[in-house]
């Protein structure tokens, strides 16, 4: 059984065996990097393995799980950063990056997910460096992974409003010179025989996000803004989930309608069972301070978290609005 609206104590990996099967629509995290803070719980504390490839192994171990307990139209979305070596020991020479979220995006990519997008969190305000021989850091990897290329996607909610009324205007490039894997720019075609610049509802967002960096939140000094996880749960967490067939009711394709001028969201269709529906499920393994919990909570769905340390797993709850401790042999 997968328990809803609550926050688990416990190692994520421990935790994660005792949930359900397909269980989860969407999982979203950011946990511990390599050696790079210490948060104070205990000797299971993930993040302070003595090399990079042990770090790698025992994240990998936890994805396997995830890969478990997501439905097969889930999505997982990885937060990772990256940190210097200092000694071979760790994994490269002193001064060289350890290249930690390639290493571990190669093994899952071995272990059968699909990546989808990998997306640069570009910090508006980033820590200022004294280094004099590099540049300072600015930014981080935040992964879109699947289980299968039919995964629920809903970009609707998601779209950038288009500026002006240009008209799209497509590359003069002919079509033999594109490699075998070149995008198709058949959309972009048509946009331009139809006289419009993109979709009514907006353009698709791109996969540079500029976002101010994590802050402070009870003591909790590695957060992310809830701008961060509020996309992802908008487009691949399902608002309505069918409780007889277990499917996602999924966006309208019918044209955009409007109202005083204004394009229209598209309505949501059901299933066609008939049966009741309940919010998709938001699963965050590293909960830390609850961010991704409280977003996912204010948007409609309903969440679960994993957290070891005691103080930071109360935290969580209280900013999630959820209920009393469940550890994890209650689960």
């Amino acid at each position: 059984m997968t328990p809803r609206n609550v926050v688990l104590e416990g190692d994520a990996l421990e935790v994660l065996r005792t949930l359900a099967s397909a269980s989860i629509e969407v999982i979203i995290t950011s946990p511990p990097y390599f050696q790079a803070r210490k948060y104070d719980a205990g000797p299971a504390e993930l993040g302070q393995e003595p090399d990079v490839e042990s770090w790698v192994e025992n994240l990998r171990a936890v994805s396997r799980e995830i890969a478990r307990v997501l439905v097969p139209t889930g999505s997982f979305w990885l937060n990772v950063g990256d940190v210097y070596s200092r000694h071979r020991r760790f994994g490269a020479q002193p001064k060289s990056l350890l290249l930690c979220p390639e290493r571990l995006i190669r093994s899952l990519l071995m272990d059968g997910f699909l990546v989808r997008n990998r997306v640069a969190w570009v910090k508006t305000t980033p820590l200022p460096s004294s280094v004099t021989d590099r540049l300072t850091t600015g930014w981080e990897h935040i992964f879109h992974l699947v289980r299968q290329p039919n995964y629920f996607y809903d970009l609707d909610p998601i779209r950038v409003p288009l500026k002006g009324k240009s008209k799209s205007s497509t590359s003069q490039r002919p079509t033999w010179m594109l490699g075998t894997l070149a995008g198709s720019r058949a959309g972009l075609v048509q946009l331009a025989r139809e006289g419009r610049s993109g979709h009514p509802l907006g353009r698709n967002p791109g996969d540079v996000w500029r976002l101010p960096p994590g802050r402070n939140v009870g003591g909790h000094y590695a957060t992310f803004p809830e701008a961060l996880v509020r996309r992802p749960i908008l487009a691949t967490a399902p608002e309505h989930v069918c409780t007889a067939c277990g499917r996602p009711w999924r966006r309208s394709k019918r044209q955009v309608v409007y109202l005083e001028n204004r394009p229209m969201m598209r309505s949501l269709v059901p299933c066609g069972c008939g049966a009741a529906t309940r919010p998709g499920l938001v699963l965050d393994p590293f909960a830390g301070s609850g961010t991704a919990l409280k977003v996912a909570r204010e948007l409609g769905r309903d969440a679960v978290g994993i957290e070891l340390n005691p103080a930071f797993a109360e935290l969580a709850r209280e900013r999630a609005g959820l209920t009393e401790p469940l550890l994890a042999e209650a689960a």
